[in-house]
């Protein structure tokens, strides 16, 4: 069976973690505070989803979700995410994380720091521009007029087919918005962030989104 790691665990990193489990996925979720502080988490989740550090975490992941705030990328651990698919959910905050001036000038995004944190790692944008009690909400069969769609980003194809799999199973259609440096089109305040959207809207609310305010 497929173990995802969830290295975070705010409101995106639970709701994933509660999502993949009803998928049938083994889940190992982990936070800054340690695994004990998960218990009640864990312990409402079932026996699909376990607490463990990051590192373990990490290391027991076939697949991984980064959902930490930009500002503590530097504590991902690196080794025990070599060469897997890890799904980004980051957006730049810089009332929370402070400023980072290759973000402001638009020169690099923040799923390209994090693989820069990972070189060995395959990173794939996800995830990141809906409400989390919407992953669990707002999905619908196949085909269905009008179903939702969710933007991903990688230099991966392996890792955009994943991302693409896993929102299917979810309820979602995928869009792509292309390779990682490309993902800024995907986050906050450009007009594809927390919209609910078909596909065809979500291309185009990404072909007129702009780079810098």
């Amino acid at each position: 069976m497929t173990t995802i790691g969830i290295i975070g665990a705010g409101h995106i990193g639970s709701a994933l973690a509660r999502a993949f489990a009803g998928l049938g996925y083994d889940v190992v979720i982990s936070n800054s505070r340690g695994p004990e502080s998960l218990s009640e988490l864990v312990a409402e989740l079932g026996p699909k989803v376990n607490a463990a550090t990051a590192y373990d975490a990490a290391a027991a992941a076939d697949i991984a979700v980064v959902t930490v705030p930009l500002k503590a990328l530097k504590d991902v651990p690196v080794e025990p995410l070599a060469g897997k698919i890890v799904l980004d959910t980051n957006n730049y905050y810089f009332e929370r994380d402070g400023h980072v001036d290759a973000l402001d000038r638009g020169e690099t995004t923040t799923s390209e720091l994090l693989q820069q944190h990972l070189p060995s790692s395959k990173v794939v944008k996800a995830f990141n521009h809906l409400y989390a009690a919407e992953i669990g909400t707002t999905g619908l069969p196949a085909g269905t007029p009008d179903r939702r769609a969710l933007g991903t980003a990688g230099d991966d194809d392996e890792a955009i087919a994943l991302v693409t799999g896993l929102y299917d199973a979810l309820g979602f259609d995928t869009v792509s918005a292309g390779p990682l440096s490309e993902s800024w089109r995907l986050e906050r305040d450009r007009p594809a962030y927390v919209v609910r959207q078909t596909a065809a809207e979500l291309r185009e609310n990404l072909a007129k989104a702009n780079r810098l305010p």
